[in-house]
């Protein structure tokens, strides 16, 4: 029962995420923001999606490892902070508005907070559910993502 709830937040926390996204890049972009590095965004999809099925599959049943639950939930305190800091800007795709850029919370001490928070996630979550391989096989999997991720990030003209 433990294992279907952790999975059923999981799920939902994901569809929520996808759903503010859009929401803010709408608004963005009718606010005339600028996508950028658009093509490597299924890829992002197709390997979140694969890492939730193969939790959901191997997962279900599983006992809940309650010191990597203690993590995990310290993790989401983390992505409420992004998100706060961030606010209409949050978006899973790479949007440029004019205007300063957000230089406080957590953005102040790392480049990339969500980023790190996602390489923190892929690898907690499963280990909530005792799934070692499953956060090993995708914490790969996303760090090649990722490397293309901030090659695109990073060729962006900020402040144009």
């Amino acid at each position: 029962m433990a294992a279907a709830l952790f999975i059923a937040f999981l799920a939902l926390q994901r569809l929520g995420e996808l759903v503010l996204a859009r929401h803010n890049t709408s608004r963005l972009l009718a606010r005339g923001a600028i996508e950028h590095g658009p093509v490597h965004y299924p890829l992002i999809v197709a390997l979140h999606t694969a890492w939730l099925a193969c939790i959901a599959v191997f997962g279900w049943g599983q006992p809940v490892n309650p010191l990597w639950l203690a993590i995990f939930a310290l993790l989401q305190l983390l992505w409420v902070w992004i998100l706060a800091t961030l606010g209409p800007r949050w978006t899973t795709r790479i949007i440029v508005l004019d205007g300063p850029l957000v230089r406080r919370g957590p953005v102040r001490l790392l480049r990339h907070p969500n980023h790190t928070l996602v390489v923190a996630e892929i690898t907690v979550a499963p280990r909530v559910l005792g799934l070692v391989w499953v956060a090993v096989v995708f914490s790969i999997l996303n760090a090649l993502v990722l490397t293309i991720r901030l090659r695109a990030e990073n060729a962006v003209p900020y402040g144009r």
